[in-house]
């Protein structure tokens, strides 16, 4: 008889420690610390709209009204001539892919984040999450490469800046719907 009452008592506190009551949302699960995460368990719509904005972001930035012209005035080309020699599927395409990666990125960086605190990070720092990673690691790590490319500060800030935006943008965005 004890044995059993001491078993049930190792049960309920079992899953008071896998749960968490928060305001609104009474006794969420919650994964415990360390524990491995798996895909299946981001939130795939916060991913989707994450990268909507990203890409949207991009869009707008590197639009023909806002800072194209002086990206390619500043590589020294002439912005009213087309670039590339892939064509705009493989341009566009190959673009779309990476700002999937990079949302996917920090939408996982984001769920760390929320599994070791067991709070959701939220928007305010989902925005945080995305300005953290697009200075610290985007804007950081293409800075040699554009110096040593022979770019220059004016390209590398044209081209991160759209990164730095755009990762904060989606940070929000993940932040709020994950």
């Amino acid at each position: 008889m004890l044995g059993q009452t001491f078993r049930a008592h190792r049960s309920l506190e079992r899953l008071a420690s896998a749960t968490r009551s928060r305001p609104g949302i009474p006794l969420a699960p919650v994964r415990e610390y360390g524990s491995p995460m798996f895909l299946t368990e981001l939130n795939w719509l916060g991913v989707l709209a994450g990268f909507v904005v990203y890409f949207v972001t991009g869009a707008i930035w590197f639009g023909p009204k806002t800072f194209y012209p002086a990206w390619m005035r500043a590589k020294g080309l002439d912005p009213a001539e087309p670039q590339g020699s892939h064509g705009m599927a493989v341009v566009f395409g190959m673009t779309a892919l990476g700002a999937l990666v990079q949302v996917l990125a920090l939408a996982i960086v984001l769920a760390f984040v929320a599994q070791a605190t067991g709070d959701p990070v939220g928007p305010l720092g989902g925005a945080l999450g995305g300005l953290l990673l697009g200075i610290g690691l985007v804007a950081a790590s293409s800075l040699s490469h554009r110096l040593f490319g022979g770019d220059g500060f004016r390209v590398w800030a044209i081209e991160v800046g759209g990164d730095v935006v755009g990762l904060t943008l989606a940070g929000l965005v993940v932040g709020l719907i994950g």
